[in-house]
Formats: C-alpha cells, structure tokens, sequence
C-alpha cells in the first residue's frame, strides 16, 4: 500500500494557484523558451542560448510532482503568481495585440490567449 505524502495546507494552495497562472504545458512553455533563447539577441559576440530566466526555473517546476519540491521550488511558485498577477493587472492599452507585454507573459508561462 502507498502511503500518500503529507504537504503544508500552504503549499497545496500555493500548487494550485501556481497552475491556475502558469496555464501553458511545460511542453509549450520550453518550445517558447527556446524559440526566445535563439532569438537576434542571442547571436551577438558573446551568444547565449541558455533558456531565459525565470522561465527556465518555471519549467523545472512544471516538471516535477508536489510531492518532490524544495523550498526553492517554492519561491519559484511565489513569484512566478506574482509576476503574473502584476502583468495581467497592468494589462496595456493594446492588449492582446500589445506582443511585448504579452512575451513578457509567455516568458512566464502564461498565455493571456488561452480561455479559462
């Protein structure tokens, strides 16, 4: 018999409002971050095609089960909801059509065009 893992009350919370703002599968969000990684700025002299920041940490996070975080998993949840929570509330007069803002989003793997 399995023996379920026991979480804080708060990080079962904190799970499901991190799942709720990061609304894109790891998949598509490592398909973006790297479509982003090998972009113009990435071909300078000094190329970097490391995934961006925090994205990558976001998508460690999406691959693992509740039962496996680490505090630093933890604060990656944190502040992924509010970084996304202040974006979507600072939302331009462009909206959707605003690419920039709506990057800054998918960088965080929330996709302001997928319904709810």
């Amino acid at each position: 018999m399995v023996r379920e893992a026991r979480l804080d009350p708060e990080v079962e919370v904190l799970w499901e409002d991190f799942h709720a703002e990061v609304n894109v599968t790891s998949e598509q969000l490592r398909s973006w971050l790297l479509t982003r990684g090998s972009g113009e700025e990435s071909f300078g002299p000094n190329p970097s095609l490391d995934l961006p920041e925090p994205g990558r940490q976001i998508l460690a996070v999406l691959r693992k089960r509740k039962v496996d975080l680490t505090p630093e998993d933890v604060e990656v949840m944190r502040d992924a909801i509010d970084r996304i929570r202040a974006l979507t509330a600072a939302r331009p007069k462009g909206g959707t059509s605003d690419d920039e803002w709506r990057h800054s989003l998918l960088d965080l793997g929330h996709d302001i065009l997928v319904e709810r």
